[in-house]
């Protein structure tokens, strides 16, 4: 059996409630899978589930994919933040690390291969703080993928970057998941969702809406409502 994540009822809550029930999906080595659905939907909090940073509420999450790399929503103080490009890169690598104090050899060539492979090579020795945000997106994809072996999981990765920067980034993602990682990302954007993406989950009001493939999407009544309200997924 190849590498999947296969959700099964799963609920997801907090003190104050359930957030999101009913969630019946599975993303396969090779998917893209994007989630769409408005605030408070428990887009985050899934991609927290299928992390194990947040235990679900119901149901059962299945996880057997190797490494995963997460690119969470950036904070202003992240983005601010004062170290290399190299550095921040490297630091993908740690949870690989083990006891062992510093970067071997390996793990620094791996850093170097991302940093190559996103097109940020030049900008190794440049602080972070004074890139652009796409830039910065790159760098943190860079990080990720230090991380992972074959999955990314990307909450809103382009929520601040001019539209020729959202539409690089995005492009970037797609390269990626053409060379083979699979990518599960949250995302608002209803139009690059159904362009790039292989698989849609749509939640909304405590309930899944729709799960299926990008073109059945287009096809179903609620991807046709959400297209034609212009491209926001937001109820």
């Amino acid at each position: 059996m190849g590498e999947e994540i296969i959700c099964e009822q799963v609920s997801l809550g907090y003190e104050t409630g359930i957030v999101a029930e009913g969630l019946d999906f599975t993303v396969s080595s090779g998917d893209y899978l994007c989630i769409l659905g408005e605030n408070g939907s428990g887009k985050s909090t899934l991609v927290k589930a299928l992390l194990g940073l947040h235990r679900a509420a119901g149901g059962n999450i299945t996880r057997n994919f190797s490494g995963i790399g997460y690119l969470p929503q950036q904070t202003v103080v992240q983005r601010d933040f004062p170290a290399t490009v190299r550095e921040i890169v490297r630091s993908g690598c740690l949870g690989k690390c083990g006891m062992h104090p510093f970067y071997t050899k390996q793990e620094r060539s791996l850093a170097e291969q991302n940093m190559q492979r996103l097109g940020i090579a030049a900008l190794a020795r440049r602080c972070y703080r004074n890139l652009s945000g796409g830039q910065q997106q790159r760098v943190l994809l860079a990080r990720a993928l230090c991380a992972a072996d074959s999955m990314l999981l990307l909450d809103e990765p382009v929520t601040g970057l001019d539209p020729k920067a959202q539409t690089d980034l995005y492009e970037l993602i797609a390269r990626l998941n053409r060379e083979g990682i699979t990518i599960i990302m949250v995302s608002h954007d209803v139009r690059a969702a159904v362009q790039y993406a292989s698989h849609i989950l749509q939640i909304g009001a405590k309930k899944q809406l729709f799960f299926g493939t990008a073109e059945d999407y287009q096809k179903s009544e609620i991807g046709q409502k959400f297209l034609a309200a212009g491209g926001a997924a937001h109820e």
